[in-house]
C-alpha cells in the first residue's frame, strides 16, 4: 500500500479530528498547529481509541484510559512502553491522504526485538507478550527471543542458573508439540517472562575471563574446591577448542552427583541446560554453561549436614549389583534417612538399577500422594519442619534427571539412587497413612491434555510455582513413557493429579513471625 485517501479536508477542519478506516486499520487524524498528524487509533497499550484522547499544543497525545502519552509527531512513548505507529500525511484535491507503507520484515523484526529488550528490562509481562506477537507477525520465530533472553539474563543471576532456565526448556517442549498459536505464545512468554523476573533490578555479576585447556580431572578438582575461576577457565577452553555441552556432560553430571546437593537442583539443571542448548544451538552454549557452573559451585552440599551425613558412608559401602532380584517400594518408605539408605544398599546386593530405580520412584510418588498438607499450613513449627509440596515434587523431578543421566553414565547409579533415598527418608515423617481422596488416573491421555491446559493457564502470580507444575508434569510424563511397572505408573500419575489439584499456600505470614520470635529469643 502507499497513499490512501483518508477523509476530506473540510470534514477534518470542521471536527478537528476523525478516524479513517483503511483496510483493517483504524487511523486517527488530528488537525494541529504543526499540521495534520495521523496515528494508529488503537493505543498500543490496550487498544483504546486515541481519537478520544487529549491533545495539547505541543502535540502530546494522551490516552485517557491509562494516561499513556505520545509525541504525535514521532510516535515516541513519553511515559515508557510501546511506541505509537504514526503515518505521513498530505493534502491533495481537497482531501487528506495517508501514506501506508509496511517496513521490510527484517526491519520490523529488529524493531520488535529492540522493544522486547525494553520490556524485558522493565519486567513488563503484558508488553513482552505484545512484542513477541509483533515479532511473530513480522515473520520472526518467537523462540529466537528465548535465546536473546538467556543472553540478557545469564550474568544477572548472582548464583548462576535459576528455575527460569529449566522452566524455559519445559515451555519449549510444549511449544514444539503444539500448533495452537495461543499456547505457543504462552510458552515463549512464560519462558522470557521468568528470565526477566529473575534479572530485574539485578547488577551484572561478571564471569571470570581466564581460559585453560579442557581437562576433566582438573575441572572436577576445581569444582570440588569451589574454584569458580578455575572451573570456568576450563569450560571456556573447551568451547574455544570446538568442544560442546555433549563433551562436558559427563563431568557436569559427575559434579552434580558428587554430593547430595542443593535439593536435587544441580542434576536437574544439568539435564535442562543440555536440552536448551540442543534446542537453541551454539549461541546459548557459553552463557548457559557459565550460569550452570556458577550454580554448581554455589550449591549447598547437604550431605554434610547431620540429617544426611550417612550418605557418604553409604556410597562408600555400595555393593556390587545383584542379579535377577526385585525391590519392594515399601522398604524405602516411612524410615529415617539412615535406614532408607541402608535399605537401598541391601536391595542393590540383590538386584540391578533397572529394578531398584522404579521401586524408589514409586516410593517417592507414594510419599507425594500421601503428603500431609497440614504441615504446609501449620504456623507453630520449627524451621526444620518447613515442609511443602515442593519437597515432594522434587523427589520426582530429581528421579527423572537421575534416570536420564545414570542411563548415560552407569557408574553414577549408586550416587543417584542413594540420593533418591535421601528424598524419601527426608519426607517420611510428613505423610498420611492413607490418601485424602481417590486420585487415580483412569484415562491417561485425557489427563495429560487436561494437565497441559491447566498449566498453560495456571493463574499463578509467582513464576516458580508454574515452573514446578510444568516440570513435575513433564517428568511424570517422561517416566511413564520410558516404561514403569503398573503400580509405579499408577502412583506417579496419582501423585501428579493430587499436586495439580491442591491449593498451595503462597506466603507463610504467621509461621514466619513465630519462627523469627523463637529464633531471636535464643540469640545472645
Amino acid at each position: 500500500m502507499a497513499w490512501e485517501k483518508a477523509t476530506t479536508l473540510d470534514r477534518l477542519t470542521r471536527d478537528g479530528r476523525t478516524v479513517a478506516k483503511i483496510g483493517n486499520r483504524q487511523i486517527a487524524l488530528f488537525e494541529t498547529g504543526r499540521g495534520i498528524l495521523a496515528c494508529n487509533n488503537r493505543c498500543p497499550h490496550e487498544g483504546y481509541p486515541l481519537k478520544e484522547g487529549s491533545l495539547d499544543g505541543a502535540c502530546v497525545l494522551t490516552c485517557n484510559w491509562h494516561n499513556w502519552k505520545f509525541d504525535l509527531k514521532t510516535g515516541a512513548n513519553l511515559t515508557g512502553g510501546d511506541g505509537l505507529r504514526t503515518y505521513p500525511t498530505k493534502i491533495e484535491d481537497g482531501a487528506v491522504w495517508v501514506e501506508i507503507v509496511e517496513a521490510p520484515a527484517a526491519e520490523r523484526q529488529a524493531k520488535a526485538l529492540a522493544n522486547l529488550r525494553e520490556a524485558f528490562d522493565d519486567e513488563s509481562y503484558d508488553r513482552i507478550a505484545r512484542e513477541l506477537a509483533r515479532f511473530a507477525k513480522a515473520g520472526g520465530d518467537p523462540v529466537d527471543a528465548v535465546a536473546r533472553a538467556i543472553e540478557w539474563s545469564h550474568d544477572k543471576l548472582e548464583y548462576g542458573t535459576t528455575h527460569a532456565y529449566p522452566a524455559a526448556a519445559g515451555w519449549l517442549r510444549l511449544h514444539d508439540e503444539s500448533n495452537d498459536p495461543e499456547l505457543r505464545l504462552i510458552c515463549v512468554l512464560e519462558a522470557v517472562g521468568y528470565m526477566a523476573w529473575d534479572a530485574a533490578n539485578e547488577e551484572t555479576y561478571a564471569f571470570p575471563e581466564g581460559k585453560a585447556a579442557w581437562d576433566e580431572t582438573a575441572f572436577l578438582a576445581a569444582m570440588e574446591a569451589e574454584d569458580e575461576p578455575g572451573a570456568i577457565a576450563r569450560v571456556r577452553g573447551a568451547l574455544s577448542s570446538g568442544l560442546g555441552f555433549a563433551d562436558l556432560e559427563h563431568a557436569l553430571s559427575t559434579v552434580a552427583l558428587r554430593h547430595y546437593a542443593d535439593f536435587g537442583h544441580s542434576l536437574i539443571y544439568v539435564v535442562h541446560t543440555g536440552r536448551l542448548i540442543r534446542r537453541l544451538g551454539r549461541p546459548v552454549e557459553l552463557p548457559l554453561l557459565l550460569a550452570l557452573v556458577r550454580s554448581l559451585v554455589a550449591s549447598s552440599r547437604e550431605d554434610l549436614i547431620p540429617e544426611f551425613r550417612a550418605y557418604a558412608p553409604a556410597l562408600a559401602a555400595f555393593p556390587a549389583w545383584g542379579a535377577n532380584g526385585g525391590a519392594d517400594p515399601s522398604a524405602f518408605r516411612t524410615r529415617p534417612v539412615k535406614d532408607t539408605l541402608a535399605a537401598v544398599i541391601e536391595a542393590a546386593g540383590k538386584c540391578g538399577p533397572e529394578a531398584l530405580y522404579p521401586a524408589l520412584l514409586e516410593a517417592a510418588a507414594t510419599d507425594m500422594l500421601l503428603f500431609d498438607t497440614g504441615w504446609d499450613t501449620r504456623t507453630d513449627t520449627s524451621i526444620g519442619q518447613n515442609v511443602g509440596w515442593l519437597d515432594f515434587t522434587h523427589g520426582l523431578t530429581f528421579a527423572n534427571a537421575v534416570r536420564q543421566q545414570c542411563a548415560k553414565y552407569p557408574e553414577l547409579w549408586p550416587a543417584g539412587l542413594l540420593q533418591m533415598a535421601c528424598f524419601t527418608g527426608r519426607n517420611s515423617g510428613f505423610t498420611l497413612p492413607v490418601a485424602d481422596g481417590d486420585w487415580r488416573v483412569k484415562d491417561r491421555d485425557a489427563f495429560y491434555a487436561d494437565c497441559i491446559e491447566r498449566i498453560a493457564d495456571h493463574g499463578e502470580d509467582r513464576y516458580i510455582l508454574a515452573a514446578h507444575y510444568l516440570k513435575t508434569f513433564l517428568a511424570v510424563r517422561e517416566e511413564v513413557a520410558a516404561g514403569l511397572p503398573q503400580e509405579a505408573e499408577a502412583a506417579v500419575l496419582a501423585s501428579l493429579n493430587r499436586f495439580l489439584n491442591a491449593p498451595l499456600k503462597r506466603k507463610h505470614v504467621r509461621r514466619t513471625a513465630h519462627q523469627a520470635l523463637d529464633f531471636v529469643a535464643l540469640e545472645d
